[in-house]
């Protein structure tokens, strides 16, 4: 199959899976596209939002639709390395075997992360960059395609331990959910509250997902493109030859070259899922918030003046 008809095919199915995830999840519309987008990059996300904005509901239900298999860890305190990634035990025949964690499914929900010590958290953090987990000296390969979608409660900041930069660096978006309208709250609230409950359909299998992975980092890009997102990451930069004002009084510390290969691939996907064979600036541009906003650290001066990462992008959008 021809690349052309392969992205022909993942817009009418991308639509359709939209229409599937919309039976259960009201709104949120471009929570989901980014969930999506990274799944077909094969990126993670951070998902940050107050408690009760049905976080684990949208991605159970993302994973039925995409045919995957779903583990949801709660991160707790007192939660140890060998509770996500599993361990060694001594079966009857007094020989070492290994039982696998939770951390071996293909999307992972990592509910809660910053509630969890940092040893724990570089626990997972290894396995979404490595793909893979090594338990006494042993590598084990996790299955593909492997997401992790990482939630975050903005608000109760008491006993958490926040992740560092340099593993905030390795979600590709940070997904900001927001409270539903009050006439999506009115939709949830009638669609909860009875017996019925919508059945929902798988749509893709793991393989299928694989290959739109393989088919985004196939897309051709523009050297205008490639150029304009490196460009919008080091502005991002202070202290930089041409860097502005702007970014040299309100930022400490800016995006890294991982935030220009996301921006590339992303919008290889944005590109793809609206039918275009090549992205353009308009489609970095799309996805940039996204992207962008974990990776910029704001200075006291920007604290204290009330400028948010959004409006620091904006300036430079």
């Amino acid at each position: 199959m021809s690349d052309v008809v392969a992205v022909e095919n993942l817009v009418k199915k991308h639509k359709a899976l939209k229409n599937e995830i919309a039976k259960i999840i009201v709104g949120q519309d471009k929570v989901i596209e980014q969930i999506l987008l990274s799944i077909y990059t094969g990126g993670h996300s951070l998902l940050i939002g107050v408690p009760g904005l049905a976080k684990t509901l949208m991605v159970n239900t993302i994973a039925q639709t995409l045919g995957l298999d779903f583990k949801r860890i709660q991160f707790t305190p007192d939660l140890m390395p060998s509770d996500i990634l599993g361990s060694e035990v001594l079966d009857q025949n007094r020989n070492f075997k290994f039982i696998k964690g939770p951390v071996f499914g293909n999307i992972i929900l990592a509910d809660e992360i910053n509630r969890t010590p940092p040893k724990t958290q570089a626990a997972l953090l290894e396995a979404m960059q490595e793909r893979a987990v090594t338990i006494a000296g042993q590598q084990y390969k996790l299955d593909m395609p492997y997401f992790v979608l990482a939630t975050q409660n903005p608000i109760e900041q008491e006993g958490t331990y926040p992740l560092p930069e340099a593993q905030l660096d390795r979600f590709m978006f940070a997904i900001e959910l927001k409270y539903p309208s009050i006439a999506e709250e009115i939709q949830v609230v009638k669609s909860t509250t009875t017996d019925e409950s919508a059945q929902i359909n798988t749509l893709f299998n793991a393989d299928e997902i694989i290959a739109v992975q393989h088919l985004i980092r196939r897309i051709p890009v523009p050297d205008n493109v490639i150029d304009y997102a490196v460009k919008l990451v080091n502005k991002t930069r202070p202290g930089m030859d041409g860097s502005l004002d702007y970014i040299n009084n309100y930022v400490d510390w800016g995006a890294g070259p991982r935030a220009s290969q996301n921006l590339v691939l992303g919008a290889k996907a944005h590109a793809a899922i609206n039918g275009k064979f090549s992205p353009d600036i308009e489609d970095v541009k799309a996805i940039s918030m996204g992207i962008l906003k974990h990776r910029i650290l704001k200075n006291y001066k920007a604290e204290a003046e009330g400028i948010s990462e959004e409006n620091i992008i904006s300036e430079l959008l």
